[in-house]
């Protein structure tokens, strides 16, 4: 069974509270916006965004956007693991690092609430349930990032994923919420077992601050 959206969960009234929510955040977390970029600029030099193509509602690609958390690679294919920062470290844990996707929610590349954005190649890899996952736009949270995150393995988060979908309403979003807060406050699952995010079944890294599975 493939995973379908209720009807006008992804219309016009979700599109507005996205708009006005994150019009909202970026106006409030401006003076954080400003410290983390001088912070991003002063310790690990420009570029302080990240950009990386995402697959998002019926797999449209799109550029999403991060703070930069890593060091720039000595050599093609340095681990990840040797790149980190202590600064990139503090980011992703209270992950002030997914700030910059309040822009992408206003250009209507994001939502608020749904599936964290996954790699194209990831979603090359789907089965045909699987692909119901991009019946709406993804999210800044989601369910499954607030039962476990990257603690889970892909095919549980992307079951829970569906699992959302097919219930998405504004009572689950107001919970999701309330979840998040919690989440942000006692962060957990940033990273996976051992330190390491697991990557979608027998998906390659492309070797640039990828992360395919740090997905909040």
């Amino acid at each position: 069974m493939i995973a379908r959206a209720r009807p006008g969960s992804d219309g016009r009234a979700r599109r507005t509270c996205d708009v006005l929510a994150a019009s909202i955040a970026l106006i409030v977390l401006t003076p954080v916006l400003l410290a983390v970029s001088l912070l991003v600029g002063w310790r690990l030099g420009s570029p302080i965004l990240f950009r990386q193509r995402r697959a998002g509602r019926f797999g449209r690609e799109f550029v999403v956007l991060k703070f930069r958390t890593m060091r720039p690679a000595s050599y093609p294919g340095e681990p990840d693991s040797v790149r980190e920062t202590r600064l990139g470290t503090i980011l992703r844990r209270m992950s002030l690092d997914e700030l910059p996707q309040l822009v992408n929610i206003l250009r209507g590349d994001m939502s608020v609430i749904g599936p964290r954005p996954t790699l194209p190649e990831q979603v090359r890899r789907y089965d045909r349930r699987q692909f119901g996952r991009l019946a709406v736009r993804p999210g800044l949270t989601g369910w499954a990032q607030v039962h476990g995150r990257n603690l889970l393995s892909w095919p549980d988060r992307i079951e829970l994923d569906l699992w959302y979908i097919e219930r998405r309403s504004w009572h689950l979003d107001a919970w999701i919420v309330l979840l998040t807060v919690a989440c942000l406050i006692r962060p957990h699952g940033v990273v996976g077992q051992s330190g390491v995010n697991p990557d979608f079944p027998e998906i390659h890294r492309s070797g640039d601050e990828t992360r395919p599975a740090s997905h909040r």
